[in-house]
């Protein structure tokens, strides 16, 4: 049997909407209800999206308030003390977790949070003490589940694998060995997983992505040790690995007693043949074939030799899949109406990497239907498109890049010798003061913006605002005694986009929005070739603010 499902979506919204509904009840200006009936719209809708793309199944526990391991971090118990008991916690409990203040308005360190992997999405990292009990108590999944049910749909739950979640988490207070916890914790998964099949649930999927690192040996005895417990559970469990290949751990986890395995095909190719070998007939392969971490049309045709590949060398089942989550893609292209034609054909946000999915799955069984093979050679046109195009390949780029010498990578001066002329021009203390560099977006800056955008003020009216802003911030760090000032960044609408602006090779787009974290979302450019400066980025502005003070101003670029 072939099947066709995601690994998840994309929480946001295409319009940002779950942003705008969790930045009003934050500031007090909408009921609990109000969230609650966005939460639920976006997941109809989205689940309503992979139901019509052909999928076979929808994804159920992808959807978060704030983070998805935050939320995992509720439904076993494991809350800080300082955030009050497990047993009361709600959804403002996650929100105190996250923001770092307390029901009564007290502010309290927020859990710690840093990135998912490799990925620029930002995860809030789980707190474990010694003597941590887990207890199961937030019930969300189990809710979702019943509301897609409700709708019709049939759900495939997703959780955060027991070793995936610890080995990402932190000891609070004294150091120990988190492995101390999986024997508690497991007895949680049991129960969520023994509740999923009373709700009728066939497949789960349990996300173990840190078997592509290479783990010390006791966390690999310790994945055996784990799913020989969970395997008793009455569900099927399909084991999902991405952001790369299993490489040592390809042998364990083929051998895991789970129903079925998705490998990560796009970041990690090379591993199928192994995989082909290890992995039981009677196990489902789940294949990540679409791209799930940028915004680039599938090659099909490298897709399908890779899925023909499979299905000639095994008799098992074969699920297609894209290589990991959609949360890191932009949600749907269509609204992207500004993009040339050219372009948006190279081009696949969530929405269409569902119909790339689905395509996939029905070319590995159909691939004599008129439509597959005309959306094969649509496809084919357009990667042959892209690859010649000029606009991927600059000439002049590429007779630079050739001129490069070895040495113009080097220095001109020894360090020591650039030290003393540095010391002698700016004559810093010993412990030099500074800031990271960035002040905070004002309103008075927003609307600035805002107006210059939608034609209100002129360009030269808008540059007047902007220097008004650096010199409010110049005067502010004199007065706070810094030695070393920064403009503050007020022209800068994001630290990646206003740079992608000032130089050739990048597109844009109006709605290409990916969650960061919480209500933050970003919308990178988009890299389609060769990348040149046509003039100076921050010069000017550094100049200026220069001119404002007697102490040296230090400039600042995004690194590549």
């Amino acid at each position: 049997m072939t099947a066709a499902h995601i690994l998840g979506f994309p929480r946001i919204g295409a319009h940002r909407e779950l942003k705008h509904a969790l930045e009003a009840y934050w500031a007090g200006t909408s009921s609990p209800d109000d969230l609650h009936q966005t939460g639920k719209a976006l997941r109809e809708r989205h689940w309503q999206l992979q139901a019509e793309a052909g999928l076979d199944s929808v994804v159920v526990g992808d959807f978060a308030w704030y983070d998805h391991v935050l939320t995992h971090s509720l439904m076993v118990g494991a809350v800080p003390e300082r955030f009050g008991s497990p047993a009361d916690a709600d959804i403002d409990t996650l929100f105190h977790m996250a923001r770092g203040v307390n029901r009564r308005g007290e502010s309290l360190p927020a859990c710690a949070m840093t990135k998912w992997f490799d990925t620029n999405y930002h995860y809030l990292v789980p707190e474990f003490s010694r003597d941590q009990a887990f207890r199961l108590g937030w019930l969300q999944l189990f809710d979702e589940v019943a509301e897609a049910q409700a709708l019709g749909f049939t759900p495939k739950p997703v959780l955060l694998g027991p070793l995936t979640y610890l080995w990402l988490g932190r000891c609070a207070g004294e150091d120990f060995d988190r492995l101390e916890l999986l024997e508690p914790l497991l007895t949680v998964y049991a129960q969520i997983l023994e509740k999923l099949a009373e709700q009728g649930v066939e497949w789960v999927q349990i996300d173990e992505p840190a078997l592509v690192l290479d783990l010390p040996a006791d966390w690999k005895a310790a994945y055996e040790a784990a799913y020989n417990q969970l395997q008793r559970t009455p569900v099927k469990l399909l084991l999902a690995t991405y952001f790369g290949g299993l490489e040592d751990n390809l042998g364990l986890a083929c051998a895991l007693p789970v129903a079925g395995l998705h490998v990560d095909l796009v970041r990690a190719p090379h591993q199928l043949p192994g995989v082909l070998d290890r992995l039981p007939s009677y196990k489902v392969l789940s294949l990540g074939l679409v791209n799930g971490r940028n915004v680039w049309r599938c090659d099909m045709k490298r897709a399908l030799a890779l899925l023909e590949q499979a299905r000639e060398h095994r008799s098992g089942d074969i699920w297609v899949a894209p290589s990991c989550s959609l949360l890191h893609c932009p949600v749907d292209l269509a609204s992207e109406t500004d993009l040339d034609a050219e372009l948006r054909d190279w081009l696949a946000f969530a929405v269409q990497k569902l119909e790339e999915t689905a395509l996939l799955a029905k070319a590995l069984t159909s691939s004599a239907d008129p439509q597959v093979q005309a959306a094969l050679r649509r496809s084919s046109e357009i990667q042959q498109n892209r690859t010649t195009s000029i606009r991927i390949h600059d000439t002049q780029v590429g007779q630079r890049v050739a001129a490069t010498l070895p040495e113009d990578a080097q220095r001109g001066s020894a360090y020591a010798q650039r030290a003393l002329v540095q010391q002698k021009r700016l004559r810093l203390p010993a412990l030099p003061t500074t800031t990271i560099g960035s002040f905070p977006q004002t309103a008075a800056i927003r609307s600035a913006r805002a107006a210059q955008r939608e034609g209100r003020i002129s360009e030269d009216e808008y540059r007047t605002a902007m220097q008004t802003e650096i010199a409010s911030v110049i005067a502010e760090q004199e007065h706070l005694g810094l030695d070393v000032l920064v403009h503050g960044e007020a022209e800068r609408n994001d630290m990646v986009e206003y740079f992608g602006q000032q130089l050739r090779g990048y597109a844009f787009s109006r709605f290409g929005w990916v969650q960061s974290y919480g209500s933050r979302c970003v919308k990178p450019p988009i890299i389609i070739g060769d990348i040149s400066r046509p003039s100076p980025m921050t010069v000017d502005w550094t100049v200026y603010a220069q001119g404002l003070t007697a102490l040296p101003v230090k400039g600042m670029l995004t690194a590549r």
